[in-house]
C-alpha cells in the first residue's frame, strides 16, 4: 500500500508541474499585465443576496449529485457538512461554480451572470468566494443538519439560509455608486488548463496530494521546486527531473521560440504518457488492497456462520 501511495504522490507532483507549463505560455511569450486578484469587499452587499441563493442552490444540487451517486443508501450529514464547508473554497471542486460567474453593472445594480464555462479567477473571482464565505460564516452545521433532517426542495433552503440563517436577503441592496470602478472583463480559461485544474482540486486531501505545489514561472527559471522526498526507482528519474529540465529549457534563451514551444510540448506529451502509467499502476495496487483487506473482513463473519 505504501508503493501505491508513492506512486501516487509522484504522479500528482509531476501533474502540478504540467498544469504550470500550460500557463507559462501566455506569460513566457506575451507577458500580459498582471490582473489584481483582491477581493473587492465594497461590492459584497450588492451581490450578498445573489450570491446566498446560489449557495443554497449548489448545496442542494451537490447533495442530490452525491445521494444519486450513493443510492440506494442516504448522504449522510457528516458529508452534507464537507460540502457546505467547501462550497465557499476556491480550492475544493465544489467551488467550482465560482468559476463560471462574472459580475455585471447593470443600471445601479450588480448582477451575477452565469458564463457556463470557467473564466480566469480574478478579483470578481474572489469578490464571489469572499461574499459566499460571509454568508456561510460558521452554520455549515446548521446547514448541514437542516438538510439533512428536513430533505428541503432548493426554494426551501434559500429561505432557511438567505432569509432566516444569514438574512442575506432580508433587505434590498443598496444602489452601486455611479464612480464605481467597473471589474476586469469575464476571460475564459483555455480548456486544457480548466481540466488541469478541475482534476488538482478533485485530488485535494487525498493521500499524495500534500506535496503538491504550484510554481511560478520564477521557480521554475530557478530550479526551486522545494526538496520533495521520492522514490529513487530507476524507471522513475526522467519524471522526477522534469521541473528540472523544463527550467534549463526556459533558460535556454538562444534556441528560437518554435524549437522552445515543441520541445516543452514534447516533454508535456511525454510526462502526461508516464504519469497515466504511474496512475494505473497505484490504481492497481490499491485495488488489490482493498479486495485482500475486504475478504480479511469477510473470513471472520464465515467461520461464525458456520458455528
Amino acid at each position: 500500500m505504501s508503493e501505491a501511495m508513492a506512486a501516487l504522490s509522484r504522479g500528482l507532483v509531476v501533474l502540478s508541474s504540467v498544469l504550470v507549463l500550460l500557463s507559462l505560455f501566455p506569460l513566457s511569450l506575451s507577458s500580459p499585465k498582471k490582473v489584481s486578484s483582491a477581493a473587492r469587499r465594497e461590492d459584497i452587499p450588492y451581490i450578498k443576496c445573489q450570491v446566498c441563493e446560489k449557495v443554497a442552490h449548489q448545496i442542494y444540487h451537490q447533495v442530490s449529485k452525491k445521494e444519486a451517486q450513493i443510492s440506494p443508501k442516504k448522504v449522510s450529514e457528516f458529508e452534507i457538512i464537507e460540502i457546505a464547508e467547501n462550497v465557499c473554497n476556491l480550492k475544493k471542486e465544489e467551488a467550482d461554480w465560482v468559476l463560471q460567474i462574472d459580475i455585471v453593472e447593470k443600471g445601479d445594480t450588480l448582477q451575477l451572470v452565469e458564463q457556463g464555462i470557467e473564466g480566469m479567477c480574478n478579483s470578481e473571482c474572489k469578490t464571489i468566494e469572499r461574499a459566499c464565505q460571509e454568508v456561510v460564516d460558521y452554520a455549515d452545521t446548521d446547514i448541514a443538519e437542516f438538510v439533512f433532517k428536513t430533505r428541503p426542495t432548493a426554494d426551501l433552503l434559500v429561505k432557511f439560509l438567505c432569509h432566516d440563517l444569514s438574512k442575506a436577503c432580508l433587505a434590498e441592496p443598496p444602489p452601486v455608486p455611479k464612480d464605481r470602478t467597473p471589474g476586469e472583463p469575464f476571460v475564459a480559461k483555455p480548456s486544457g488548463e480548466a481540466e488541469m485544474g478541475r482534476m488538482l482540486r478533485a485530488m485535494e486531501g487525498i493521500p499524495g496530494a500534500p506535496s503538491m505545489k504550484m510554481y511560478s514561472r520564477e521557480d521554475v527559471l530557478k530550479n526551486n521546486f522545494g526538496d520533495e522526498e521520492l522514490d529513487d526507482d530507476d524507471d522513475e528519474d526522467d519524471e522526477d527531473n522534469f521541473p528540472a529540465k523544463l527550467g534549463k529549457t526556459l533558460k535556454n534563451k538562444d534556441s528560437p521560440k518554435k524549437d522552445f514551444k515543441q520541445s516543452v510540448l514534447k516533454g508535456i506529451t511525454e510526462t502526461g504518457k508516464k504519469m497515466k502509467t504511474h496512475f494505473n499502476k497505484a490504481s492497481q495496487r490499491i485495488r488489490k488492497w482493498w479486495r485482500g483487506k475486504k475478504s480479511a473482513s469477510k473470513s471472520p463473519k464465515k467461520g461464525k456462520s458456520e458455528l
